[in-house]
């Protein structure tokens, strides 16, 4: 029981830190990869489908609450979501590739569900983004 603790803990920095609650999913994977005490593939799965899991929660943020982009709770500035919606525009759903990216990754993923981008294309464009992040991460240790 001792581990799945660490391991529940990485799963929910990493959905929090993709989505617009600030979140560091990097520091508890290194420090849990670091312990020896975990499998590093166990690790960066877990890491992924919780980072994935809240590009989710964007796109469906981004797909059925953008009428409300003008409030003052709404989670992203829209300055952000503007640039965001350029650059995706610009470039395509390619971009979700750098889903990983700090402060632009969260607008990007809001952007893909506001701009209706198919939902399983996103996933897996997202995943493998999200996913070369953390094999990276782990294996530059």
């Amino acid at each position: 029981m001792d581990g799945i603790l660490p391991l529940t803990s990485l799963f929910f920095s990493a959905l929090l830190a993709a989505t617009i609650i600030p979140a560091q999913s990097e520091a508890v994977l290194v420090g849990l990869h670091l312990t020896g005490d975990y499998d590093e593939v166990l690790l960066v799965v877990v890491a992924t489908l919780g980072n994935v899991l809240g590009a989710c929660i964007n796109w469906v943020l981004g797909r059925y609450l953008a009428h409300f982009k003008h409030r003052r709770w709404f989670p992203v500035k829209e300055a952000a979501l503007d640039k965001a919606a350029r650059t995706y525009q610009r470039f395509g759903v390619w971009t979700l590739l750098l889903s990983w990216v700090p402060i632009i990754g969260d607008p990007l993923t809001l952007i893909a569900g506001v701009l209706r981008t198919n939902f399983f294309l996103f996933v897996i464009l997202v995943t493998i983004g999200k996913l070369a992040r953390y094999v990276t991460i782990v294996v530059m240790l």
